[in-house]
């Protein structure tokens, strides 16, 4: 968000347009370049005002009175999405009543998991604006190993295998990338899907 031009609305409109997501922000941008001090938090309607020290500290504040009716209608339009995907959150957006908060981070986590809805959120990591929330959200909204359904692959022999996210399955990996470095020699990143790998041993 500091960067020259920057427009987090905007951006967020160019997933819907240019890649077919249904993106919809759980924060909103206040300010942006030089004059973006933090975020407005649409699960708990609060402002996270950054000081850009290395710490990474924040202030909860109330949200300001010139932008709570943005937030508001922003929360809402959330919600609309949300109802979508979670039958108990549409049967409040019917009824008039406000979801939890409790329940607002359940059904979007839930919404996540399908791959059919994107959470948005913003910061600047060189000035230190908004990486903790986006590691909290992380946390709350993106799925773990356990939570994603076996992954499909061939093996040596070109059959068909599956494997799950756990340590008790037969190894298995995907390298994505492979660099050289002057002074360890040739790197290999890799992906893994299942097992166990220890220091020392080879893959065939």
């Amino acid at each position: 968000m500091d960067k020259t031009g920057a427009d987090f609305k905007y951006s967020v409109s160019t997933v819907h347009s240019r890649l077919g997501g249904n993106a919809h922000p759980i924060q909103l941008a206040i300010g942006a370049e030089d004059k973006f001090e933090g975020v407005i938090d649409l699960i708990e309607m609060k402002e996270y005002l950054f000081d850009g020290g290395a710490d990474e500290e924040y202030k909860v504040v109330d949200i300001r009175a010139e932008l709570l009716e943005e937030a508001k209608e922003y929360r809402q339009k959330l919600i609309e999405a949300i109802a979508d995907f979670d039958e108990a959150i549409m049967m409040k957006a019917l009824e008039g009543e406000d979801p939890t908060k409790e329940e607002l981070v359940a059904a979007i986590r839930n919404a996540t998991l399908t791959s059919q809805f994107f959470p948005v959120i913003c910061g600047t990591a060189f000035k230190n604006k908004g990486v903790k929330p986006l590691l909290d959200a992380i946390l709350a909204y993106l799925p773990s190993p356990v939570d994603i359904l076996a992954i499909q692959g061939v093996n040596k022999d070109e059959e068909k295998v599956e494997r799950k996210a756990s340590d008790d399955e037969p190894f298995a990996a995907l390298a994505f990338k492979i660099m050289t470095d002057p002074f360890v020699g040739k790197l290999t990143f890799f992906r893994v899907y299942s097992g166990t790998l220890e220091k020392g041993s080879y893959v065939l």
